[in-house]
């Protein structure tokens, strides 16, 4: 593929997923943050959704593992190479002209992992690499004009980190970043289920589960699902059924723990935005914020209209593809 001279790349780069924009083009690009290691030589054997397929399923030599942890680089190495395989993948191989690019951040990274982020993306052959605040991306891509005297509320919740900011001309006036976010509602019900039947779960599962049956609060929804799993007393594989309440009572601590963070944020927020918070409503961006009921627990807990974004999942990308399309080359 041959994109001209100034190709312009953005890239969300989750602690679950990334997506990749191509400036004129959209959103080109969307794969599980996933690398597969052969632990015998330390050599990468897939990446992305094939290396999501094998969780689980592999020989005990080969495991996968996530090179983002909580929003942040936890292997540099490995997102080296990740950044690069997904480049190249939207690119090309030859690397005639090396893409402008633009990657998005939690709020709450230091310098020293801003400065990893930007390393690893020149590593994987960028010509230069700015950085945008996650809850910033998320605003411009949930449509939200941010260039307004006006205050809004983005609450992005993606795999790693919840990011939930007050936004005015262009800037986070007050903000908070915690790491509770989508992985930490696979893990809560991993650790659920483990408790309360002996039964061991991987986190594709508990991921199923959250989507299928989840609920930010008990009576949000009465589903059921049969879930297997390993009986830790046997060893035998075993059947249950779980229900929308007992995810709902699973999740209780971590969903708290966001609706903490929206309140404390808010009572930080200038009295003249939170007026503008009060008739514009809230925000919900990011996979995470896809949990049934989520929106409604907000809103009855701030008693400020809340509702998700069109397409959660591809606000930050897009956004970072709106900032990139109106930087100067």
């Amino acid at each position: 593929m041959f994109f001209g001279m100034s190709m312009s790349v953005g890239i969300d780069l989750g602690t679950a997923n990334i997506l990749v924009y191509v400036k004129g083009k959209g959103i080109v690009l969307r794969e599980p943050s996933v690398v597969a290691v052969d632990r015998d030589n330390d050599k990468i054997v897939a990446i992305g959704q094939e290396a999501r397929d094998m969780i689980g399923r592999t020989p005990g030599n080969i495991i996968a593992i996530r090179p983002l942890r909580d929003g942040v680089i936890a292997d540099y190495e490995m997102t080296e190479s990740m950044i690069r395989h997904f480049l190249e993948k939207v690119i090309g191989r030859s690397f005639l002209f090396r893409p402008k690019v633009m990657i998005c951040v939690p709020t709450g990274v230091n310098d020293v992992e801003k400065r990893a982020v930007q390393d690893a993306a020149e590593q994987a052959g960028a010509k230069r690499t700015e950085l945008i605040e996650e809850p910033i991306a998320a605003a411009l891509g949930a449509g939200i004009d941010i260039s307004e005297p006006m205050g809004s509320m983005v609450i992005d919740i993606g795999g790693g980190t919840c990011d939930v900011a007050v936004i005015s001309l262009g800037g986070i006036v007050c903000g908070e970043s915690l790491r509770v976010a989508g992985d930490k509602f696979d893990s809560d019900i991993e650790l659920y289920v483990k408790k309360e039947y002996n039964l061991m779960i991987g986190e594709r599962t508990a991921e199923n589960i959250k989507i299928k049956v989840g609920a930010a609060y008990q009576g949000a929804r009465h589903e059921s699902l049969s879930i297997s799993g390993r009986d830790i007393l046997t060893g035998l594989p075993k059947n249950v059924t779980i229900t929308s309440d007992e995810i709902a009572s699973a999740l209780h601590d971590s969903v708290e723990n966001i609706v903490m963070c929206v309140k404390s944020v808010l009572e930080k927020t200038p009295p003249e935005l939170a007026a503008d918070i009060m008739d514009h409503g809230i925000v919900l961006t990011g996979g995470g914020a896809m949990l049934y009921g989520l929106a409604d627990l907000v809103r009855k807990e701030t008693n400020i209209p809340t509702m998700l974004a069109d397409d959660p999942l591809s606000c930050v990308a897009i956004g970072t593809g709106k900032a990139l399309e109106s930087m100067r080359n």
